[in-house]
């Protein structure tokens, strides 16, 4: 029988560069927290339908990024409307590496009142030079979109898994006295425990893997 081979941790990938991976995890677990609920609108015409203002995208591109530029790779007609193809090029912070991601949009022509919206002949005049700028909006959201939750990647879609950092790789990143504490504080099997450790070390002047560890443990405690 053959023996099955054992597979690499995450951490074993990374082992040659651990903090790059680290930093990486850090900016997925950001990117993958919630939107703020006030920032979630419903669209006017498509029922059930979430998402989030262009100006919303754009204050978390500056916020989180620093530096993006959009360009637009096509556009073009399509059947009784227009589409564009954008690609978002961003600094990306763990890394330092101008990296991208790929969206596309569409908007229907707007045709007189009573038209069909099949009829091209009754489009009305600006239709093109409003079609267009909104068709570049939801290109860009829809490129946001691959950054995850906190860009509205899972508004409209169900049974979603939420993220949880590598576990592995956040104690790969620690030095050895660090570890030990990071030992000792998942180790814990009741609040007290853990409590008890809070009062030996000021947990919030440790590494941010830590607190985070920490944190996580205390919810775990209160929700038992």
């Amino acid at each position: 029988m053959k023996q099955k081979e054992k597979l690499p941790t995450v951490a074993e990938l990374f082992s040659d560069n651990i903090e790059v991976a680290y930093k990486n995890e850090q900016l997925n677990l950001l990117l993958n927290q919630e939107p703020k609920k006030e920032w979630i609108k419903t669209h006017p015409y498509i029922k059930g339908y979430n998402y989030l203002p262009i100006d919303k995208v754009e204050f978390l591109l500056r916020k989180i990024f620093k530096k993006y530029t959009i360009e637009i790779l096509r556009e073009g007609t399509a059947f009784n409307g227009v589409y564009v193809v954008v690609r978002v090029h961003y600094l990306n912070p763990a890394t330092g590496t101008m990296e991208h991601h790929d969206g596309i949009g569409a908007c229907q022509l707007q045709t007189k009142e009573g038209t069909s919206p099949t009829d091209l002949i009754n489009i009305n005049n600006g239709a093109l030079s409003m079609a267009f700028p909104i068709a570049k909006t939801v290109a860009i959201k829809d490129a946001c979109d691959h950054f995850g939750k906190l860009f509205g990647a899972d508004l409209n879609r169900k049974d979603t898994i939420p993220f949880s950092p590598d576990i592995k790789l956040l104690k790969s990143s620690l030095k050895p006295e660090e570890r030990r504490l990071w030992d000792m504080i998942n180790d814990c099997k009741t609040k007290a425990d853990l409590m008890n450790i809070a009062e030996q070390v000021e947990i919030d002047k440790q590494h941010e893997s830590i607190n985070q560890l920490f944190t996580e443990k205390m919810e775990q405690f209160k929700n038992n």
